[in-house]
């Protein structure tokens, strides 16, 4: 029952929420560390009967093996939990990690509850661990031109890269958002980009001429449509950013490009390519676009989340300081 109704989560998520493939993917990870644990306390496998792993892309009918045999959904009480969430602490685990784990955990049993598969949730009085508030990373002008010179415009990979970069600071894009692009939802015309946002909300961003101008360039690649010793022809005629194989370009692929180029700059282990959103709307700020817009802009639901950016730039920094400090 475990399993089953954990594919019927996810199956949730994924038709009544818009919930996109790398959050689903998450939620598929968290459950699966909760079946290992009861795996490995409280039933005893042979190794080939081992249920398969819960996978965020397949229907439960899809899979070998389950708990039904061994282990109700009911029989996971509060100290089974209790007992994994000690094991993520004995082993080191990050309090981010635990607290997202903890999330995904209530909203499976909430779903199970609302469809009465359980009499009360497990999670009830559990609780999570207390994060200690982080602010986002942002680059200087000087950093970001650093990175931006990492790729080889003389490639066509390199060339595609360059072009992901000046969007990424054009707009502010998720990663989620730019590898979700069409070649209709550019207009160069105007300079503005329909994205495809969390939950299958859509916006409108501008984009700058220069960015425009790169794209532009990008799908017009005298090389995109022809099979090269590092790439093949373009496959994929709707997409805008395609990976070597000439299809949709993946959000694992842009991470481990900018992993490359990140350890080339000698910026590695303080950026990723979420940090140019962030320096984009921290930029933006200091620019004297106003709060309002810099939301809308990034698609934030709530202004609280585009507030942060106050604190993270230095001129404000400086302005709160100078305010504090009145001269005589």
């Amino acid at each position: 029952m475990f399993i089953e109704i954990a594919y019927k989560f996810l199956e949730s998520l994924r038709c009544s929420k818009g919930a996109s493939e790398h959050t689903i993917r998450s939620y598929a990870t968290d459950l699966n560390g909760l079946k290992e644990y009861i795996e490995k306390h409280l039933i005893t496998w042979q190794d080939e009967d081992r249920p398969a792993k819960i996978c965020h892309v397949k229907q439960f009918g899809e899979r070998g093996g389950d708990l039904d045999q061994h282990l109700h959904l009911q029989a996971i009480d509060k100290s089974v939990v209790r007992g994994f969430l000690k094991e993520l602490y004995d082993r080191g685990t990050s309090k981010r990690t635990i607290v997202r784990r903890l999330s995904s955990l209530r909203s499976f049993f909430r779903f199970a509850l609302v469809h009465q598969w359980i009499g009360s949730s497990p999670m009830d009085e559990i609780e999570s661990p207390r994060l200690d508030k982080t602010l986002p990373v942002s680059l200087s002008y000087d950093q970001i031109q650093r990175l931006f010179d990492m790729p080889d415009t003389g490639t066509y990979l390199g060339f595609r890269d360059r072009c992901i970069m000046e969007l990424f600071y054009s707009s502010g894009l998720r990663v989620s958002e730019l590898v979700l692009l069409d070649r209709q939802d550019f207009n160069p015309a105007e300079l503005l980009l329909k994205l495809k946002g969390k939950g299958k909300k859509e916006r409108i961003v501008p984009i700058t001429d220069n960015a425009a101008e790169w794209i532009s360039a990008y799908l017009c690649h005298p090389e995109r449509t022809l099979d090269g010793s590092l790439h093949l022809a373009q496959k994929d005629s709707e997409a805008i950013f395609l990976n070597r194989w000439g299809e949709r370009l993946s959000p694992r692929s842009v991470d481990r490009k900018f992993d490359l180029y990140l350890k080339q700059s000698g910026l590695a282990g303080k950026v990723t390519p979420h940090t140019i959103r962030h320096t984009i709307a921290t930029h933006w700020l200091e620019s004297g676009m106003d709060l309002k817009t810099i939301q809308l802009l990034l698609g934030h639901t709530s202004l609280n989340t585009t507030t942060i950016y106050t604190h993270v730039s230095p001129k404000f920094k400086r302005e709160a300081y100078d305010k504090a400090h009145p001269r005589a």
